[in-house]
């Protein structure tokens, strides 16, 4: 059944992905069937973050099959950051959505964050696993980095949202797209430093609950110590210049 939003422009889906190549076939078919009955006009744009697999051979191959689908790669992995941020540069629509290319975050939910960004008048909207109303299928490991990154963001950065990384997110374009170029942080602690330079720029975020389907083979998904270790870094980073060198107060990005 067609359930199309009543949407006044075009929505870019971007979607990172590393060594994917066992289901970004079978994901972006699904993602196309599902963004077919929801958007009037819509794009996707996969960007190969220097897989070592054959990401890049089978997202190639679905392209016959979406019209609307580009594939990009990016020979050397830089991170789901620095892919997010290619993608988001070529993105053409009015609205850019995040997806994670695993589809723990299942893409059917987004209605509710475009009801979101209508009804309250918001300019971003992310998905939170820690809203009240979220039902979240993952590891008790898993919940627990989650829950302790939170509390580093509260004390760091006083931020009244109560997740920040999850790879479910909805912008305005003209919010995202002048941003974007301008972030530092390439890999996990993107999204903490993408959402304290829009806050800072003064637009409206809210959260949504979200439905997360855990799909990894392991507890911890893919993360390891070091890459604790490197957040917790880029993260500390991100604290420095926004209380010290004050890099996120500037106000001339392009529009």
């Amino acid at each position: 059944m067609n359930h199309l939003l009543q949407l006044d422009g075009k929505v870019s889906i971007v979607i990172p992905g590393y060594n994917e190549g066992a289901s970004i076939f079978k994901n972006l078919i699904t993602c196309e069937s599902v963004f077919s009955d929801m958007f009037p006009d819509f794009e996707i744009i996969f960007v190969n973050d220097g897989s070592t697999d054959n990401t890049l051979e089978m997202a190639t191959k679905a392209s016959p099959d979406i019209p609307s689908l580009w594939v990009i790669d990016s020979p050397t992995n830089e991170g789901k950051g620095s892919a997010l941020q290619i993608g988001t540069s070529r993105a053409t629509g009015k609205y850019i959505v995040f997806l994670d290319a695993d589809l723990e975050l299942p893409p059917t939910q987004l209605p509710t964050f475009f009801a979101l960004l209508e009804d309250q008048n918001a300019d971003v909207v992310i998905g939170s696993k820690m809203h009240p109303n979220s039902v979240i299928n993952s590891p008790s490991g898993r919940k627990f980095v989650s829950f302790s990154y939170y509390l580093l963001i509260a004390l760091l950065f006083n931020q009244k949202l109560r997740d920040t990384q999850t790879g479910l997110k909805l912008f305005k374009a003209e919010v995202i797209k002048p941003i974007a170029p301008n972030l530092r942080t390439k890999r996990f602690a993107f999204d903490i430093e993408m959402i304290v330079m829009i806050a800072r720029q003064g637009w409206k975020i809210v959260e949504s609950p979200v439905i997360m389907e855990y799909k990894r083979e392991y507890r911890w998904g893919r993360i390891r110590m070091k890459d604790i270790v490197d957040v917790a870094k880029d993260t500390l980073a991100i604290f420095l210049r926004l209380h010290f060198t004050k890099d996120y107060d500037r106000t001339d990005f392009p529009k």
